[in-house]
């Protein structure tokens, strides 16, 4: 499955990132990479409670590219 995932770098450096999709996904790190990491183990407990609870699983993205 792929989400989409915004990351922001707060006023203390810290970066921050949240799946929209995902309402209330969010997770940290003191790098990019390190926000990452934390956002996809975020995403997977998620869905795992979602499944645990019966609750529908919001749809991955399809995302075309296009070069101009």
């Amino acid at each position: 499955m792929k989400f989409r995932i915004q990351i922001k770098q707060d006023e203390d450096g810290i970066f921050v990132a949240e799946i929209p999709s995902l309402p209330g996904c969010i997770s940290q790190g003191n790098t990019r990479i390190e926000a990452l990491t934390n956002i996809k183990e975020a995403a997977v407990g998620y869905i795992e409670s979602l499944k645990k609870h019966n609750e529908p699983i919001p749809p991955p993205i399809s995302e075309e590219i296009i070069e101009i």
